[in-house]
């Protein structure tokens, strides 16, 4: 028999554990394995975040996505990132009506609730400028006029690190918008084989049809509004405190996390006890957001960097540094 888990919560969250276990069984009909990069997906779903999925092509980034916004009774679009794409293409622009003699605006595909970018770093930096305004507050401005976003809205933005050709770096302001960054790795062999016997199953099909909808805008909403309320004692605010800001002081980074940052992980890790069926936020919440939450917000030192470190790295050696709050 599977042990009880060992605490009694003080807010009623089996609304929220429900519609989280739902998401998984829909995901679960096509995805198999990834089940780091779904909860991450959800835990920024539910924290109101946008997130950036970085992987190989073929690991069912741009798929699970999809999926996800087939979980949810929002508007959707999607929107293929290249090289000539203008800013008007992404929020939308003035057009001059004949008839009735003046400018009316066609709104982009950004207007969606659901965005999925994929291959964001294909578009020039003009482009990448047209989602700064609309991923921190909401809204478009254009011609003077500011156009505001129905909630929910969320930026799911895909990339391959490996091709450079035709690709352009993201703007660290804009990196510093996003949530998280999810990298994704290939499946192991068991995960390999389950993935090839469902899909010849399916007769080589994913039929996205069988994924039904279990939630809806306002019902994403009100969640939103609960993960708000989870407790966070104050040790465990400067634990966060503290971790964000031993990335300021290291000298194996150039660039520190913002405190933007640090409202990241907080948010984050509400989100992810949350959804682990908890009230309240543990050490072990922080530690599994921290990675995502910094890893595309910390620059290595050119140094380090040709020494082959990677942020992650750096990271988890700041982690281990700074005492655990019991």
């Amino acid at each position: 028999m599977e042990e009880q888990p060992k605490f009694t919560n003080r807010m009623d969250l089996s609304d929220l554990t429900d519609a989280v276990g739902r998401i998984r069984t829909e995901l679960r009909k096509i995805i198999v394995g990834q089940q780091r990069m779904v909860d991450l997906l959800i835990v920024a779903l539910l924290s109101d975040g946008h997130v950036l999925i970085e992987g190989v092509p073929g690991v069912a980034k741009t798929l699970t996505a999809k999926l996800l916004s087939r979980t949810l009774s929002v508007d959707f679009s999607r929107i293929q990132f290249t090289p000539d794409l203008m800013p008007s293409d992404v929020v939308g622009t003035s057009i001059f009506n004949m008839k009735s003699s003046s400018f009316e605006f066609n709104k982009g595909p950004i207007f969606a609730n659901m965005v999925l970018i994929d291959e964001i770093n294909r578009a020039p930096a003009k482009t990448q400028a047209a989602l700064f305004e609309v991923m921190e507050e909401y809204q478009v401005t254009v011609d003077g006029t500011t156009y505001p976003l129905a909630p929910p809205f969320m930026v799911i933005a895909t990339q391959n690190p490996i091709e450079q050709e035709g690709t352009y770096r993201l703007p660290e302001a804009q990196l510093d918008r996003f949530l998280l960054k999810i990298d994704v790795d290939y499946p192991d062999l068991a995960e390999e084989k389950q993935l090839l016997s469902e899909f010849h199953q399916r007769k080589n099909h994913n039929d996205l049809s069988i994924i039904n909808a279990v939630l809806d805008g306002k019902k994403v909403e009100a969640l939103k509004e609960k993960v708000k309320a989870i407790h966070i004692d104050t040790n465990l605010i400067d634990y966060v405190a503290q971790l964000t800001h031993n990335t300021r002081n290291n000298s194996a980074l150039y660039l520190g996390a913002s405190p933007r940052a640090s409202l990241a992980i907080m948010r984050c890790a509400k989100a992810f006890a949350a959804i682990s069926g908890r009230d309240f936020v543990t050490p072990e919440d922080i530690q599994e957001m921290v990675h995502p939450v910094l890893r595309h917000r910390v620059l290595l030192t050119p140094e380090k960097e040709m020494e082959g470190a990677t942020s992650d790295g750096i990271i988890k050696s700041i982690v281990e540094k700074v005492e655990v709050p019991r």
